[in-house]
């Protein structure tokens, strides 16, 4: 069973009728998904060569592995079966088609330039500006669609209902700078939310990723949590029994800010009061006073 997004895959892929490279294929993708959706199939980042969407290069692993996509380190090319399968399960043919009609002379720097003019912030963290040639004024909007540097402090995120690209643009958009991951094991059934794929996408947009485990709370502790009460009692608990033992870690954090670094506490919870990492916060408060005060996206 494939996913709506998986198939609108493999239909825009059947529409441009031959392999095609990775940064075209982003690009058409996220055109596509911009110009002809209300709501996008995907979510992109601003990154080396534009907009990038890791959730689809997840799709495409998914694809490989069931025999529709070809495994070609360079192209994205439909197998036989998954032309057929693009067939059978097409995403809005005739719109995918009409898409692709307008857009097929548009390959390498030509479509990254319209990519570009058309949606400047995905070109904020671009490594080929320079390439382009791009018009002065289509640099000056990527110059003000680019984030403002934001002073050193703390802010706290959950990811619960979050996509990552979604979740990359929330910290990026604020300035986060350090990505402080306070889960005591790092792992999610979410996409994109375990340690490994979480710390390579970040490196990717710019942001340094830290894991400090022992802010954590086990996860047997955090079971038959029900009501806010329960909640309630469990931070009380970790404020009392936890926090006093890791001075060193706090400290650690509070020595990025005075470093200058707009950090982020992350765990899973979008609700800040259902998430210790409001205690963690709290306690760097504390600390540090007004300085310190965390803003919770």
């Amino acid at each position: 069973m494939l996913f709506e997004r998986q198939r609108l895959l493999l239909t825009l892929l059947d529409a441009v009728g031959e392999p095609v490279g990775h940064t075209d294929f982003q690009k058409l993708l996220f055109l596509y998904t911009q110009e002809c959706e209300a709501t996008p199939s995907y979510e992109f980042v601003p990154y080396k060569f534009g907009a990038f969407s890791f959730t689809s290069y997840a799709d495409k692993r998914k694809l490989i592995a069931e025999g529709l996509l070809a495994d070609d380190d360079q192209n994205w090319k439909l197998t036989g079966d998954g032309q057929a399968a693009a067939r059978k399960q097409a995403v809005e043919p005739l719109r995918v088609a009409g898409f692709y009609r307008r857009h097929a002379n548009l390959r390498g720097n030509a479509l990254l330039a319209e990519q570009y003019r058309r949606h400047p912030y995905y070109a904020t963290r671009s490594e080929i500006l320079d390439k382009l040639r791009l018009e002065p004024e289509t640099l000056a909007h990527i110059a003000a669609a680019r984030p403002k540097r934001k002073p050193a402090g703390l802010v706290t995120i959950g990811y619960e209902g979050r996509t990552l690209e979604g979740y990359l643009n929330a910290l990026l958009r604020d300035g986060v700078t350090v990505l402080c991951d306070v889960r005591r094991n790092p792992l999610s059934r979410k996409y994109g939310f375990s340690k490994g794929t979480l710390s390579k996408a970040c490196e990717g947009v710019g942001i340094r990723y830290e894991h400090l485990p022992e802010l954590g709370i086990a996860s047997d502790e955090r079971r038959n949590l029900e009501t806010q009460a329960d909640y309630d009692a469990l931070f009380a608990h970790y404020r009392r029994h936890d926090l006093p033992k890791q001075g060193a870690a706090l400290s650690k954090i509070r020595g990025w800010i005075e470093q200058g670094e707009r950090v982020a506490l992350t765990c899973y919870e979008a609700q800040v009061c259902q998430c210790h990492r409001h205690c963690v916060a709290e306690a760097l408060e504390h600390m540090g006073g007004a300085s310190m005060r965390a803003h919770h996206l």
